[in-house]
């Protein structure tokens, strides 16, 4: 027994409406999808622009590898003149943290803010260029890889080689105007504390904060 025009009218609409529902869901999914694909591809298109720029990004020179050679040189033939001369007695040991606790408070305090604004500089520079680049943080991997460790190390004495120099020479002086002798040994650890020491720190924490940005702006785009 058919049913009545009156009451199928009910039944069709709702078929309608459901149907009118179903399109529209469809619609919105193909949407949303479509726009996640959109944000996946401008997240790749940025990441691959910003590869192509670092690795335009001039390689190391002949004079920063020249330098870096120096500085390795210098550091090392100092630690052994003061050796030599001074040997590393327990008067030794004691004199050298005395002498380096009074640094901050005499001549040529500058260096230790100019030094490590260098060396973070320098730091930022690398540690971003990690980031983009998909290398693992630089002082994490110092201490896990160890067949990348030579190699790291080598980079960061590139980039920081005109700073220790410049830490070497400043101690040189300071010295000569206020210790009146010189103790090649406290050259070097103020060399390497002001300069190197921050760099081995912030590169790597750089590194991480500008990865942890990249990933954040190619989930959200817009923002």
């Amino acid at each position: 027994m058919g049913l009545s025009p009156t009451a199928a009218a009910p039944t069709l609409l709702r078929h309608e409406l459901g149907a009118i529902r179903s399109f529209r869901a469809a619609v919105r999914s193909k949407e949303l999808g479509t726009m996640d694909q959109t944000s996946r591809l401008q997240g790749q298109d940025r990441r691959n622009e910003v590869r192509a720029m670092v690795e335009a990004e001039p390689a190391q020179t002949k004079t920063q590898v020249l330098l870096a050679r120096i500085a390795a040189a210098a550091l090392i033939g100092l630690i052994i003149l003061g050796l030599i001369w001074y040997g590393f007695s327990a008067e030794t040991h004691q004199r050298i943290w005395r002498d380096i606790a009074e640094r901050p408070g005499g001549p040529m305090t500058f260096r230790f803010i100019l030094q490590p604004i260098m060396s973070l500089i320098a730091a930022l520079h690398d540690g971003l260029k990690d980031a983009r680049t998909g290398r693992s943080p630089y002082f994490w991997t110092l201490l896990t890889e160890g067949g990348e460790r030579g190699g790291r190390l080598w980079e960061g004495l590139i980039s920081t080689s005109r700073i220790i120099l410049l830490g070497l020479v400043m101690d040189g002086i300071y010295q000569y105007t206020v210790l009146k002798t010189f103790y090649p040994g406290e050259m070097v650890i103020i060399a390497i504390l002001l300069a190197f020491i921050p760099y081995l720190i912030l590169r790597g924490l750089f590194c991480r904060v500008t990865r942890w940005w990249l990933a954040r702006r190619s989930v959200d785009p817009v923002s």
